[in-house]
């Protein structure tokens, strides 16, 4: 399955690509932070925000689009251009007929370092591990992203799976949706 995980943000959206499925190691495509300037007006930031996203949905052609949903935050100001980066991403997606799978920070940590209440240095470095990476991906924006896609594609999928199953709807699914042997 290949995911596209973004970690919104308005000045630094980190987005990363990962091919993966549940017991796996998955593997990192693309990843990296699409910056916006602090001090161009909202309407551009957000426009321009929304052209890099359609343009790694369309090179990437990821199967789901996996965002980090805005829970909470101290600050109303960040919350705010975060909820704001989001609603491109979902947008970006919808338009492309991508799926959007939202998980809050703790899913993610809890997912790719068995705690919700990991810091970023262990996300990041469970992140490096898991992905085989040479060194750590930087800015830690790009490794929440990673951390994103690699939470789907372990939990999503299955979690999927597990509703389709319980409605009576794998049938409808074509062949080989299910992985082998499952």
């Amino acid at each position: 399955m290949r995911v596209l995980g973004i970690d919104p943000g308005l000045t630094r959206c980190g987005y990363a690509v990962i091919d993966g499925s549940p017991g796996r190691s998955p593997r990192a495509i693309a990843y990296a932070v699409i910056r916006t300037p602090p001090g161009a007006e909202l309407g551009d930031r957000l426009l321009e925000l929304s052209d890099a996203i359609c343009v790694l949905l369309t090179v990437h052609q990821p199967e789901v689009l996996a965002v980090e949903r805005v829970f909470s935050q101290h600050n109303v100001r960040t919350a705010m251009g975060t909820g704001q980066a989001a609603g491109i991403a979902i947008l970006a997606a919808a338009r492309a007929g991508v799926p959007v799978a939202m998980y809050t920070p703790s899913e993610v940590k809890a997912a790719v370092t068995g705690s919700g209440n990991a810091d970023k240095a262990q996300v990041t470095a469970m992140v490096t591990r898991l992905l085989a990476l040479a060194e750590p991906p930087r800015p830690a924006d790009a490794a929440d992203a990673l951390a994103l896609a690699i939470c789907h594609s372990w939990r999503g999928a299955a979690l999927q799976r597990r509703a389709l199953a319980s409605t009576g709807l794998r049938g409808a699914l074509p062949a080989g949706a299910w992985g082998a042997g499952r």
